[in-house]
């Protein structure tokens, strides 16, 4: 472990300061979060989802027909770039 490291798990707090490596008990109460119920997570969920801000159907659209055409032409190229490489090399070593 060089120097560098040494100062970073110091800096985390996970050596102490003669390098020594600092134990956590990880069964800490003041560590501990509250859980939340199932109907609260889903409450926080759908508020949380409310504040997304959704596309619309044509932005959906131009977006998903943008995808394509890139998908479609880059597909091209590179089929393109392969079958003229390989007419090239077999041209040279046939």
């Amino acid at each position: 472990m060089n120097r560098e490291q040494k100062r970073l798990l110091q800096r985390q707090g996970q050596l102490d300061a003669n390098g020594n490596p600092t134990r956590r008990d990880s069964r800490d109460p003041s560590r501990r979060r509250e859980r939340v119920t199932v109907r609260q997570f889903f409450t926080q969920v759908r508020d949380e989802m409310r504040q997304v801000s959704w596309p619309s159907r044509i932005e959906v659209r131009r977006y998903t027909s943008i995808v394509m055409f890139v998908l479609v032409f880059m597909t091209a190229l590179i089929f393109g770039l392969g079958f003229g490489v390989g007419k090239i090399v077999n041209f040279l070593y046939g």
